[in-house]
């Protein structure tokens, strides 16, 4: 393999933009900063572009001459297919190499199953199971954001917690997650305020999610009442978008922590529904949608620039 090979990758997302540059599995380099709303706005297109290439420019050895393409995971492509194909011309004529755009949802099941067709469950702020089947059709369950959807994501068990919190401080049933909320303001009383004057709400719910699994793991009551329905929740969205196939690759934050994915993994268990090893993430995705053409998926990736 030569300098040839070397790709821009890149996971623009609500929370967090992070880039690298790959050479087949090495890892060249690497930037992140802070995330955007996603594509869907109206400036989408320029927004991400213009947030990608300043985080490209973040790279400690900066780009190579020899890039040979960039793949970019991005939030908010099924809102918008024109900014989509926007953000792929416009990062095409910027680096003026071949570039293609695909959702993070999208990315993330490439990652995890090569291209194969499967299902995965995303578990991060947000919540969603992506399967494309063998003719290549998306079916998905949830990703439907804060306010309508996200069912058993970080952010609702964040907000699941935050509210047993005030119910206690109300006199309502007692928990420990009350006592957990001085991490985060003064007095409970203060956390309205304090989640009013964030940027980005549902994130900084997910915050809370940490102290929730551990005073579930702790034996608190309501938080592993919380965790429990969470694990429901999910079950039911994996379901939802599985069909018949009945099995299953888990990615996200959330997933990570040992006691929820246990539980995760037994809930979906006693549902019928087997969880295979993800071989890789949504950045192995974008990679391999830089890397490779005629994939199963490749109608709902945009991409711009020749071969």
């Amino acid at each position: 393999m030569d300098s040839a090979d070397v790709i821009l990758v890149a996971d623009v997302g609500k929370s967090r933009c992070r880039v690298e540059l790959r050479q087949g599995v090495e890892v060249l380099g690497s930037a992140d900063q802070q995330g955007f709303p996603g594509l869907g706005m109206d400036n989408g297109a320029r927004l991400a572009f213009e947030l990608l290439a300043d985080t490209a420019s973040m790279l400690p050895r900066g780009l190579p001459g020899s890039l040979r393409g960039i793949g970019a995971a991005v939030a908010g492509v099924e809102a918008s297919a024109a900014n989509s194909h926007g953000l792929a011309v416009l990062l095409s004529e910027r680096f003026k190499v071949p570039a293609a755009v695909l959702s993070d949802a999208t990315a993330a099941q490439l990652g995890a199953l090569d291209g194969a067709p499967g299902t995965v469950l995303i578990v991060g702020t947000g919540a969603v199971a992506f399967r494309f089947d063998a003719a290549g059709t998306l079916h998905r369950a949830d990703g439907w954001g804060p306010l309508l959807g996200d069912r058993g994501s970080g952010r609702w068990i964040g907000q699941q917690g935050l509210q047993a919190a005030l119910q206690a401080h109300d006199g309502g049933p007692a928990t420990s997650l009350l006592g957990a909320t001085a991490a985060l303001v003064d007095s409970p009383a203060q956390l309205p305020a304090w989640l009013a004057e964030s940027d980005n709400p549902a994130r900084t719910m997910a915050r809370f999610t940490p102290a929730v699994l551990k005073e579930a793991e702790a034996g608190d009551a309501v938080a592993h009442g919380i965790v429990d329905e969470a694990c429901r929740l999910l079950v039911n969205t994996v379901s939802l978008a599985s069909g018949d196939t009945k099995k299953v690759a888990l990615l996200g934050g959330v997933v990570k922590s040992e006691f929820f994915g246990g539980l995760l993994h037994n809930a979906l268990a006693s549902a019928g529904i087997e969880v295979v090893a993800a071989l890789g993430d949504g950045m192995d995705g974008a990679a391999l949608a830089a890397n490779r053409r005629g994939l199963l998926q490749e109608r709902y990736i945009h991409r711009d620039g020749t071969a």
